[in-house]
Order: structure tokens, then sequence, then C-alpha cells
């Protein structure tokens, strides 16, 4: 099988530190052969005529965790107040916006991603709207199918129709290549059985599923003492005022089975070192979302408590709800901007191999033999850190030098979606 082989200034594996005067080796495939420094690599490769990158080279990047089907809501909603207003504007928006507004902003933001050399996405998701633009941009990852629904018995009923919602929605599944499964939105809006008997299906069928949790201080009030902003903001917006455990948040997370493998926990902003250290225990893997965190409440996510609990977070851009981009490696260079201490080239490992790892893809995010990431390079003069140099540099384009291999048929059979949910009401009784 023929190779190409690609002599680069530098190259950032994903996993492991920068390699300066770097070489990859990649089949035609797009899987990884070797890489290594270019003197060691280059002669074992004699044959083809090596392809000189003067930049750095990087695997393609995974944004785990975003909301492409918001996208029409870039510019629209004020940040900066807290979580409860934010939401509620967003509510009010989306009802006004017309469903071909929603597409065109759709295929924008999937067009986007793949410029800026996104190959993955943990998309969470209420509509499944954005299912088929990302497929036809060649981008992999998860599909979230979010759940919401304080109400016991109509939450049930929303479960059990889920797959005909999907039959619906997308007729025709993209490919094994992107997941799916059903995901408890927060500890906040949906009822803990529901949220239980969704975490319980993923884990049995062998998938990961998502959860936002921790994301700022109202949810705690609401959990913990059914007070603060979010009771008085679904008795006004809803009527209602839902009965919420008034639990410690995160013995309500460990009693629904959220603190496991298989559970994407997502910003974990308002997290308390001791929590952060159950989370580290069960090994939940763990998604931070910096800027989204600080367009909505003015906070970052405690990424210094999160390295020192032994957790390595993936990145996510959230929504254009509370973002400028969908650019993972711009959260980076927010949390590169803030915590100055943090290796470069350990922020970047957040947008690409942290990231294949929380949704469960040890094919992608790194540039290592037999993985199959996409490779792609920001060229130019690098001066020092070729890390810091990419996150410098995020208006510069990237270009693609290997496509994103899938993984086989059979590799992937575990990854498509299930004949059917198992039925909630049976489970929760």
């Amino acid at each position: 099988m023929s190779v190409r082989v690609l002599h680069a200034d530098h190259v950032l594996p994903g996993d492991a530190p920068p390699i300066a005067d770097g070489a990859v080796v990649v089949d035609a495939r797009g899987a990884i052969v070797e890489v290594g420094a270019a003197a060691e690599v280059l002669p074992r490769h004699a044959g083809p005529t090596p392809e000189r990158v003067r930049g750095v080279v990087f695997p393609g990047l995974v944004n785990a965790h975003t909301h492409v089907e918001l996208s029409s809501m870039r510019g629209k909603i004020a940040g900066g107040h807290g979580f409860v207003p934010w939401v509620d504007r967003l509510v009010t928006t989306r009802s006004e916006t017309l469903p071909d507004e929603d597409a065109e902003a759709i295929e924008r933001a999937a067009a986007d991603l793949a410029a800026s050399a996104t190959v993955a996405v943990g998309d969470v998701t209420n509509s499944l709207t954005a299912v088929a633009a990302l497929a036809r941009r060649g981008i992999g990852g998860a599909v979230f199918h979010e759940v919401l629904g304080m109400d016991r018995d109509v939450v049930l009923r929303r479960i059990d129709g889920l797959r005909a919602e999907l039959e619906e929605r997308v007729p025709s599944w993209p490919g094994a290549d992107v997941s799916y499964a059903p995901a408890p939105h927060t500890l906040f809006t949906l009822h803990p059985d529901a949220a239980r008997a969704l975490l319980d299906s993923a884990e049995r069928r062998g998938v990961r599923t998502s959860l936002h949790l921790a994301e700022h201080a109202a949810e705690r009030r609401a959990v913990e003492h059914g007070e603060g902003p979010v009771p008085e903001w679904f008795a006004t917006r809803f009527k209602q005022r839902p009965e919420w455990p008034k639990r410690p948040l995160f013995d309500l997370a460990a009693d629904v089975g959220a603190l496991r493998p298989h559970v994407v926990l997502v910003h974990l902003a308002d997290a308390r070192p001791d929590e952060l250290a159950r989370v580290a225990a069960g090994g939940a893997p763990v998604v931070l979302c910096p800027r989204s965190n600080l367009y909505i409440e003015g906070r970052l996510p405690p990424l210094l408590a999160v390295l020192a609990a032994g957790i390595e977070p993936a990145l996510g851009t959230d929504s254009l709800a509370s973002n400028a981009s969908l650019d993972v490696l711009a959260e980076a260079r927010a949390l590169a901007d803030r915590f100055p201490g943090v290796a470069k080239w350990e922020l970047v490992k957040m947008a690409t191999w942290n990231g294949a790892r929380a949704l469960g893809r040890d094919d992608l995010g790194r540039l290592a033999r037999g993985a199959r990431p996409g490779v792609f390079a920001v060229e130019g003069a690098v001066a020092g850190d070729p890390a810091a140099f990419l996150l410098a540099n995020l208006r510069a384009p990237r270009r693609e030098l290997a496509r994103r291999a899938l993984r086989s048929a059979e590799e992937l059979a575990s990854l498509a979606p299930p004949a059917g949910e198992p039925s909630a009401r049976k489970e929760m009784s």
C-alpha cells in the first residue's frame, strides 16, 4: 500500500509534546503508519519523496460539546447577566426563528467546523436537524439526543417515543461513524428517574451519552434548596414550580449514575475540589467550555482544580448562542491567555486527543500508529513553542494533508443507532 511521507518543521502529535523537525507517514487510507523525529523516520521510508511542510502539523480537532442546531442564534442572545436571563432569551428567540433560517445557519456552521480542521463533534440536539449537515462535511463523532422535562409521566412518554422521532427526522442515518444516544439535559430540567433510565440504557448499549452538570450556581441552588432564579423562571415562564430533590448536586449525580465512564460531563464550572475528586474517581470524561462560561456567567471553569483532581479535560465550544465561533482551538487559546502556567501543547491535547477519548474514539485526535485522525497543517515561520504558534494563529488557513479515514464496518458496528430503545416505563417500574 502506498504511503505519503510528511516532513514538517514541527509535529504536534495530539497526545504528546511537540516534535521539532518531525515526520508523519500516512497510508492511502489515511491511517498513521509512523510518527517521530525526521532523522529517525525518514530513513525507514526512503521510497516516497517527502513532502516538506513549513509550519506545524497536527491531528484533526475534536469539538467534544456543541449545539450546531442553535447556529442561527449567533449574535442574538445577550450574555453577561447569568444563565437564567440568557436561556430565557434563547427560548424566546428560537420560537421566532424560521426553519429556513435555521437550516442555512446549520449549513454555514458545518462548513466552518470543517474549515477549522474539526473532524468530530459531540453534538447535543433537540431536533436532530444538524445530523445531515455534519455528515455532508465528513464530520463524525457522537449525536446526543437531548431529553428535558420534570413531569415524570410526560417525560417517560417522550423517552418511549424517541426511536420514532429519530426515524421521522433522520430516516437515513449518515453512517456508523456517528454514534447516537439519548441524553439527559441537566439534573434541574429532567426528572431523576428519567435521567437514570437514559444513563443506564447507554451503558448497556456500550455508547457514550452526555450531561450538563454544575454549569452555574443557580443549578446548585435549585437542586439542593429548591430556590433561586431557576424556580422563579419555571414559575414565570411555565406556570409551575417543579419539586427538586433538595440533595447535594453531586450526590444526585451519583445516584442517577452520572459519575461513570460512559457519561460525558459538560461544564463543571461550579464544581468544587471535593466534587471534582468524585468525578475523577468515577472515571467520567469531562468537557470544559470556557468561552461559553465567560459569555453567560462571566467566569471560567476551574481548570487548575480540574487538573489537580487528575482529570484530563476535553474542550467544547457550546453553541453560537453563547460563543463567537465553533473553533475548538479558540477554547484552548482562551485558557492559554488565563492560565499561562499550563503547557500550550497540553491545551492543544484537550482539543484533540482528550476530546477523542471523551467521545470514546481512540482512532481520532492523535498522530499515532494505527489512528486515522485526519492530518492538518498551519504553515508559517515558527519561533519558539509550536503549540503557542498554533494558538496565536487562529485565523491562519488550516491545510488538510490527509483525510480522516473511517473505521471498518466491524469496528463501527457498536456505534450505529439502536434497533429500538428499551421501554423507560419498564425500567422505572
